[in-house]
């Protein structure tokens, strides 16, 4: 089971990381929401949780709960600029369905 980041994701945690002054890695995790039913929410960590999967991937420590890494095994995070937008992007084999604006996935 794994969590990667793309180069360019984890420079761009790296450069919170860094300016936020504290944190040893990044939580990804899932929450029930949207019309698709589960959206991607993403946290700084100070404090690893029992229980929780830690991963590292470009130098930066993933952190997932086992509820999450079920639907999260294999995703690739990127982070892109498009015109005025930027953010974090999830290539995800297990979603199955997005709605339309991007927000949810479904598996």
């Amino acid at each position: 089971m794994a969590i990667n980041l793309t180069e360019v994701a984890a420079q761009r945690v790296k450069s919170f990381l860094q300016s936020r002054g504290k944190g040893i890695g990044l939580r990804i995790g899932i929450k029930t929401t949207g019309c698709s039913g589960m959206a991607y929410v993403l946290e700084f960590v100070d404090e690893v949780l029992d229980g929780d999967e830690v991963f590292e991937s470009q130098g930066v420590k993933l952190i997932v709960d086992p509820k999450s890494l079920t639907f999260l095994d294999g995703t690739q995070v990127d982070f892109a600029k498009e015109g005025l937008n930027e953010g974090f992007q999830f290539s995800n084999p297990n979603a199955k369905d997005a709605c339309g604006c991007g927000e949810s996935f479904t598996v």
